[in-house]
């Protein structure tokens, strides 16, 4: 343990006496934003961070356990898209006074849910797109927009995001995969961490390997 404390998912604020950082999952009250436990973002709320957000699309943002997400990131939801198949994309429905009705949402383009992994690092003033994919150990550099899917344990840069290159070989991203440290109990991950924060990947596959094989 650390300065005599002990890990709580349930705490607003891991750092003492900084309010600039906070574990989001306590903060969450809408249904329809799904995050796990010791996710943090690098601001004092999160759900302003999740824009076009409307209760009729039915729309969910997912988040995984232990994402690290920077300062600025905005994930963009469904809410946000306009008809594109006319001639026109101005969205006359949603404004006072215009003869529209809704379209149906077969005529919207409509991306489904937002899914981001476990583990997964977003930098600042990131944009993450209506249904995009974000696998496992991702990492997504600062100002890119990320549309689509994200591989396990890619790295993504840039407008539109595209890969820089895979953090592993192939087989060290399966292990990993595999093992899943982040759904342990804390108790595990504290004792893994030792493993988690080693820059010997070889050392890394070997233990790792040796833990699954007990």
């Amino acid at each position: 343990m650390k300065n005599d404390t002990h890990p709580n998912p349930d705490t607003i604020h891991p750092v003492a006496g900084y309010e600039k950082e906070i574990y989001i999952k306590p903060t969450i009250r809408n249904p329809n934003i799904i995050v796990g436990e010791f996710t943090y973002i690098a601001d004092s709320e999160f759900e302003s961070h999740v824009t076009h957000h409307y209760e009729w699309n039915g729309d969910k943002l997912i988040i995984g356990k232990f994402c690290q997400i920077a300062a600025g990131v905005e994930f963009v939801m469904n809410g946000a898209n306009h008809q594109m198949n006319a001639v026109s994309t101005f969205p006359f429905y949603t404004l006072d006074g215009w003869n529209m009705n809704p379209p149906p949402a077969s005529e919207l383009p409509f991306k489904g849910d937002t899914v981001i992994g476990n583990d997964v690092w977003i930098g600042q003033n990131a944009v993450i797109l209506p249904g995009a994919h974000i696998g496992d150990g991702a990492i997504i550099g600062a100002n890119s927009v990320v549309g689509g899917e994200v591989l396990p344990y890619t790295i993504m840069i840039g407008n539109p995001a595209r890969e820089l290159r895979k953090r592993f070989d192939d087989d060290l991203i399966a292990l990993m995969l595999k093992f899943r440290w982040w759904n342990k109990s804390i108790e595990e991950i504290n004792s893994l961490i030792p493993i988690l924060s080693c820059s010997d990947l070889e050392r890394v596959r070997s233990e790792i390997t040796a833990l699954m094989n007990r």
